[in-house]
């Protein structure tokens, strides 16, 4: 089973990372009027435990599976958007009504609903670290209203990880996915097995996922000198510099990570700084001082599972998790676990041999089971 991430999907991500900052962000396309409605007050209607930024009145952001949860009264709702780059799913009463494809700036509408009081949500589906999308909130239909946005869930989990947890093309029908655009618009973060795993348990979620970024060595050794601690502390990935501003609500008690198949699934290429064992011990250090970060900012209670998986061409990923979990249990952190899903029933089915729909739900019930052998206090 090979276990790569794809040339054109990294293509793709340099060729992003190149356009100009406009791109991201064009305007309504011809015959699609903006909004006149004056811009709702987000931060009072809106719910999100993702990482944004506020901006007056929009929100911006660029991880994937960013959701924003709204609640109105009346036969219809209005989402404001503004994403050149992105795919959405939209969301009225639990059921997905509509899905918006690189959407541009606009205001879609959801109409002809029974009047009532409905809930709304607007997830994004896809990756994209070197763009950010703007959130302008929910608008109501003529004689409806915006009500005060749904509370917090006191549940908490952050998943951080790479393609796997991103959710990388797992609605395609093929591994093989060439075209332009193919990967995004198979891509959902929405079914991934982080964000199943957290509906189940009616628990809020961040998915800070970065495909091909490792701990110390991205796939196939690219982008020296970054990995995926570059960007761990940015809301908006592709900004240098960025540091996303905990709003003092984000305190998961479950931290889930899911890094190293890009530092060890490909043979290390003439030039890098590596050997095998160097790359293990590098790859060792590094994963405690990011633990270290992770008990600096969420406290001694919360319980981070180092997560790993089956590889074909190599055990050197899930050795390396075991003895980090071991190392921090030795000196008197046993909240940290190890977990390990292996290949069984997975038929990686997605783009480029990745996880497909099929197999995040497979591996988000072995996850289920997993996160109830442990003394979590919700």
């Amino acid at each position: 089973m090979r276990h790569t991430m794809v040339r054109t999907a990294l293509a793709a991500l340099a060729m992003t990372a190149a356009l100009p900052p406009a791109a991201a962000h064009a305007a309504a396309p011809p015959g699609v009027a903006e909004a006149r409605t004056p811009a709702p007050a987000v931060p009072a209607t809106v719910h999100t435990a993702g990482r944004v930024e506020v901006a007056g009145n929009s929100l911006h952001y660029s991880w994937p599976g960013v959701y924003f949860e709204g609640r109105f009264r009346g036969s219809g709702v209005g989402i404001v958007i503004d994403d050149a780059v992105n795919d959405y799913d939209v969301q009225v009463d639990g059921a997905t009504v509509a899905t918006l494809v690189t959407p541009g700036r606009t205001t879609h509408w959801v109409r002809n609903l029974s009047h009532g009081v409905h809930s709304v949500r607007l997830v994004k589906r896809t990756e994209s670290p070197w763009s950010t999308g703007r959130f302008g909130g929910f608008v109501a239909a003529p004689g409806g209203a915006i009500l005060p946005r749904p509370a917090d869930r006191h549940r908490q989990i952050e998943f951080i990880g790479d393609s796997y947890t991103a959710g990388y093309g797992n609605m395609s029908g093929t591994r093989d996915c060439p075209a332009p655009g193919q990967i995004d618009r198979n891509t959902n973060a929405d079914v991934s097995f982080g964000a199943l795993t957290a509906r189940r348990l009616g628990a809020d979620y961040q998915i800070n996922a970065f495909s091909g970024r490792g701990v110390v060595r991205n796939y196939n050794g690219i982008e020296p000198g970054t990995d995926y601690r570059t960007y761990y502390d940015r809301a908006l990935i592709g900004v240098p510099g960025d540091v996303w501003r905990n709003p003092g609500t984000w305190h998961p008690q479950l931290i889930v990570i899911g890094l190293g198949i890009n530092d060890f699934s490909t043979a290390i290429n003439p030039g890098e700084p590596w050997t095998p064992e160097s790359l293990v011990a590098a790859y060792k250090t590094a994963y405690h001082g990011f633990i270290d970060k992770l008990r600096a900012r969420y406290g001694k209670r919360a319980i981070i599972v180092v997560s790993a998986t089956y590889m074909s061409n190599t055990t050197a990923f899930a050795d390396a998790a075991r003895q980090i979990v071991q190392d921090r249990n030795e000196r008197g952190d046993d909240r940290v676990r190890y977990w390990y899903y292996d290949n069984s029933e997975l038929d990686y089915g997605g783009c480029d041999w990745h996880p497909s729909a099929h197999d995040h739900r497979i591996i988000s019930q072995r996850l289920d089971d997993f996160i109830a052998t442990l003394p979590l206090r919700w």
